[in-house]
């Protein structure tokens, strides 16, 4: 069948993102013989936050207003992700990182075909077990946890390699007028701004067979 490409712009510390993959993959896996070759790229909601990142509760205070306006902003947050099943543990995260380090890790383990594994990982670490995944210990467990060698993900992560590529790729991605994340782009031609539900992701597909199947792909 033939393959469709699907770029998906993220940042693992993005909540709606969180809330747009496990949209997508359950419409995905409703949906097997989908045409989807998908690949996650680069965009940091925060590139000047500081490289060690800074507290969770300063980062809220300088971005919000103060805690007050932080739980208005993440309200809706919460309600999406009780909707679907997922818990958020916002009052265990400590600190909010820089994501840049989390975005080579998502690049090194495209390369080994782990790309999907170390996004859902990451959202995970982080969401769900409020883990710091600016730190470079925690990104290497979880290079492990995925199946890649943890200690040259270590390595890796002690150098510069693939920083100025990473930064790169989101500075681009901002010049064509991405401005916020999840973005979702079909065939290299539509997009597809924010958390979709399954329902809008399974009709997507669904008129994509359709259209492949009318243009005489055997499927």
């Amino acid at each position: 069948m033939t393959t469709v490409k699907l770029d998906i712009l993220s940042d693992p510390i993005c909540p709606w993102c969180y809330i747009g993959k496990t949209q997508l993959d359950k419409a995905l896996a409703e949906l097997p013989q989908h045409p989807f070759a998908i690949e996650w790229h680069p965009f940091q909601l925060n590139p000047e936050m500081p490289v060690e990142g800074m507290d969770r509760r300063a980062y809220l205070e300088a971005k919000f207003g103060g805690k007050d306006g932080a739980v208005r902003a993440y309200a809706p947050v919460v309600e999406h992700a009780e909707k679907i099943g997922l818990k958020i543990d916002f009052e265990g995260m400590q600190r909010t990182p820089n994501t840049l380090d989390a975005h080579r890790l998502i690049h090194w383990a495209g390369i080994e075909e782990k790309q999907d594994k170390a996004v859902q990982a990451l959202f995970e670490a982080y969401f769900t077990k409020a883990r710091d995944i600016g730190d470079h210990e925690v990104l290497a467990e979880i290079a492990t946890e995925i199946g890649m060698d943890g200690d040259v993900v270590r390595r890796l992560l002690a150098g510069e390699s693939d920083r100025e590529e990473i930064q790169n790729r989101d500075a681009h991605s901002r010049k064509m007028g991405v401005s916020s994340v999840p973005t979702h782009i079909v065939a290299n031609q539509h997009v597809v701004p924010g958390a979709q539900t399954a329902e809008m992701w399974k009709q997507v597909i669904c008129d994509i067979l359709e259209q492949l199947q009318q243009a005489g792909d055997p499927q």
